[in-house]
C-alpha cells in the first residue's frame, strides 16, 4: 500500500521498495495553464554540473538513459524512469520540479501530486495544492538524494522565477535553441510501436522479476486517454473562488477609498511595489467624473461620490468585473519576482532564501512572518566584537536566516531600501542597518575628527558583492559629494565608503560668550571624486 508523505517527509529508499527501476509521475493541472515538468541531476554542492544531466522537453534522457522523460501516461501529467543503480557517482541529488510555461501562478493549480512506482506499484505519494503558494511560477516537487543511501523526500517548495530562473538557481546556463524543440516528439513514439509485441519488456525492468507482475506496468504505457478528465475535474474548482463576485455593490468597496486619504499624496500608491497596477487607470481614464482632479475628490469626500463614481473609485488594482472581499485585498497582495530581495511595500521587505544560497545576517526581532523551512539562530560578535561594538556605538544584535524558503522583515514602520554592492563599499551607522548578506565583509570605522554630539565618532563598513538593506525615518535624499557638501551628523545615514569625512565645527568664541545659538553647531563635511555620494533622511536621531 503506498504511504501518504506530508511536506518533509523523508525515507530511504530500501525502506519504500527493494527495487531500484523506479517509476515517477506527476500530476499537476490549472485552468488555462501549461506545466514544464523537469528533473534537474545535481552534484554534491546541489549545482548542475552537467547540463546533459538536465532533463526535460529537450533533452528526454542522461547520456546513460539512467534518467528518462516518458510523457503523459497512467493519468499523470508526466512520467519519468529513474534507475538508481545507473546513476553516475558524480550525481548526488534528483530533483523534480513543475514550472508554469507562461502567465500564471502556482496558487491557480488544482489538487496534484508526485509518487514513485516500482514493479507496477505505487509506493509512496506526496500530493499537494494551489492552497499551499502564493505568487510563485514555480516549485520544486521532491527530491531523490544520495545520503549514505538513495533517499526520497517530498520538498514542496515554491518558486518565484520561471523555468530559466530555477536553471540559473541551480548554476545551469540558459541557451536559447529552438530547433531543439521537435525532439520530444521523436521520443515519445520510441515507446508506442512496441505497445503490443513489446508489452511484457517493461514489467522486469521496473523491479518486477516475476512474469505475474507484468500486467500492472502494461496499462501505465498505453493508457492516455485517462489523464483528460482527471485534469479538468481537478482544474475546475481553480476558477470558481475568483470569478464568484459579480456585484458591483456600494457598501463593499467603502474600505477601498481609505488608502486614498492622503490626499497630497495620492500617486505614491503607484510608486510601491505591490501596487503598480492601480497607477495606470488612474492616469489614463478618460470618463469625466475622473478628470485631472479625481484624486482630491476621492480622498477627501468618499460619501459624496459614492452612488455616481464608486465603480470606478474601486480601482485600487480591482478588475472591473466586480468587487468585495478579493477586490479590496488586491492592492497588498505580494509582490511576484524572481530576485532575491523584493520589496513589498516601503516598509516590508522580503529575501528569498532559495536564490544565491548565502544566509542572511538581520537584526534580532525583525522577522514579521516567513514561508517554507527556515532556521533562525543566534550571530554573536565574539568577545573582541562586543568590545569594540560597546565602546565604539555601532553593536549590532544579529540572527543568522538559513534554509530553504521566503523571510519577511521589518522594523518600527521604518522606510527600507536594499542597496546592492557590487565589490565596492558603503558605510552606514549600525542603527540604520536592518539586514545585510552574510558574504559581505563588514566592519567599524572610524571617522576623522574631535567630536561629535553623543559621541558617534565611528559607523560600519560594508564591502564585496551582495546586498545591505538600509532603514531611514521617511524618504531619505541621496546628493552628490562637492567640496561644499555638508550634513547634520544625527540626519546623515549613509555615503559612499570612498568619500572622505571630515568633522567641521561652527563654535565661535562670540557664541561662547553670548546666550543663543542656532543649534548647528557641528557638521559632517564630505569630499571625494565625481560618482561619490551621501544619503540623508528628512529625520534627527
Amino acid at each position: 500500500m503506498a504511504r501518504e508523505f506530508q511536506r518533509g517527509h523523508k525515507a530511504k529508499i530500501s525502506d519504500l521498495t527493494p527495487g531500484t527501476d523506479l517509476y515517477v509521475g506527476v500530476q499537476i493541472a490549472g485552468q488555462g495553464l501549461t506545466f514544464d515538468i523537469s528533473c534537474f541531476g545535481l552534484d554534491v554542492n546541489e549545482q548542475l554540473s552537467d547540463d546533459r544531466y538536465f532533463i526535460f522537453f529537450n533533452q528526454p534522457k542522461s547520456p546513460e538513459e539512467s534518467i528518462q522523460l516518458l510523457g503523459a501516461q497512467a493519468g499523470d501529467t508526466e512520467s519519468f524512469r529513474v534507475t538508481l543503480d545507473r546513476i553516475p557517482a558524480n550525481i548526488h541529488k534528483l530533483s523534480f520540479t513543475a514550472t508554469v510555461d507562461g502567465a500564471g501562478q502556482m496558487s491557480q493549480i488544482g489538487p496534484g501530486y508526485i509518487r514513485i512506482v516500482a514493479g507496477g506499484e505505487e509506493v509512496v505519494r506526496y500530493a499537494f495544492s494551489g492552497s499551499e503558494f502564493t505568487t510563485e511560477r514555480a516549485v520544486m516537487l521532491g527530491d531523490f538524494y544520495l545520503k549514505d543511501v538513495w533517499r526520497f523526500a517530498a520538498v514542496g517548495q515554491g518558486f518565484d522565477g520561471g523555468l530559466e530562473a530555477l536553471l540559473k538557481n541551480f548554476g545551469g546556463e540558459v541557451a536559447e535553441e529552438e530547433p531543439a524543440a521537435p525532439q520530444p516528439q521523436a521520443a515519445a513514439p520510441s515507446f508506442a510501436p512496441p505497445a503490443q509485441a513489446a508489452a511484457p519488456a517493461p514489467a522486469p525492468s521496473f523491479g518486477a522479476p516475476s512474469a505475474p507482475q507484468a500486467a500492472p506496468p502494461a496499462p501505465s504505457f498505453g493508457a492516455p486517454p485517462a489523464p483528460t478528465p482527471q485534469q479538468q475535474m481537478h482544474t475546475a474548482p481553480t476558477m470558481a473562488a475568483p470569478l464568484a463576485p459579480q456585484g458591483g455593490t456600494v457598501p463593499p468597496p467603502a474600505p477601498a477609498p481609505a488608502p486614498y486619504g492622503q490626499p497630497p499624496q495620492q500617486p505614491q500608491f503607484g510608486q510601491i511595489p505591490g501596487q503598480v497596477p492601480p497607477a495606470a487607470p488612474f492616469g489614463q481614464q478618460p470618463p469625466a467624473p475622473f478628470g485631472q482632479q479625481a484624486p482630491a475628490p476621492y480622498g477627501q469626500q468618499p460619501p459624496g461620490m459614492q452612488p455616481p463614481g464608486m465603480p470606478q473609485g474601486v480601482p485600487q488594482g480591482v478588475p472591473q468585473a466586480g468587487a468585495g472581499l478579493q477586490a479590496a485585498l488586491q492592492p497588498y497582495k505580494e509582490a511576484p519576482t524572481g530576485q532575491r530581495w523584493t520589496p513589498q511595500n516601503q516598509q516590508l521587505m522580503r529575501v528569498d532564501l532559495t536564490m544565491g544560497g548565502t544566509p542572511v545576517l538581520a537584526r534580532q526581532g525583525s522577522m514579521v512572518m516567513y514561508q517554507g523551512k527556515v532556521d533562525f539562530s543566534y550571530k554573536g560578535a565574539g568577545f573582541a566584537g562586543r568590545m569594540v561594538g560597546n565602546a565604539t556605538g555601532q553593536e549590532m544584535q544579529l540572527m543568522r536566516c538559513t534554509g530553504r524558503g521566503q523571510v519577511f522583515l521589518a522594523e518600527d514602520g521604518s522606510h527600507l531600501h536594499a542597496i546592492e554592492l557590487q565589490g565596492d563599499g558603503i558605510c552606514v551607522s549600525a542603527e540604520n542597518v536592518l539586514a545585510f548578506d552574510e558574504s559581505l565583509q563588514h566592519e567599524v570605522r572610524r571617522i576623522e575628527g574631535h567630536g561629535i554630539p553623543g559621541g558617534a565618532l565611528f559607523t560600519m563598513q560594508f564591502q564585496g558583492t551582495g546586498t545591505v538593506i538600509v532603514k531611514t525615518h521617511g524618504v531619505p535624499v541621496v546628493l552628490p559629494v562637492t567640496p561644499t557638501t555638508f550634513a547634520d551628523c544625527n540626519a546623515v545615514v549613509a555615503w559612499s565608503a570612498a568619500s572622505q569625512v571630515i568633522i567641521s565645527s561652527q563654535v565661535r568664541l562670540r557664541r561662547n560668550a553670548y546666550p543663543g545659538h542656532s543649534g548647528e553647531t557641528v557638521n559632517l563635511q564630505f569630499r571625494g571624486a565625481p560618482g561619490n555620494f551621501i544619503v540623508v533622511q528628512p529625520y534627527e536621531v
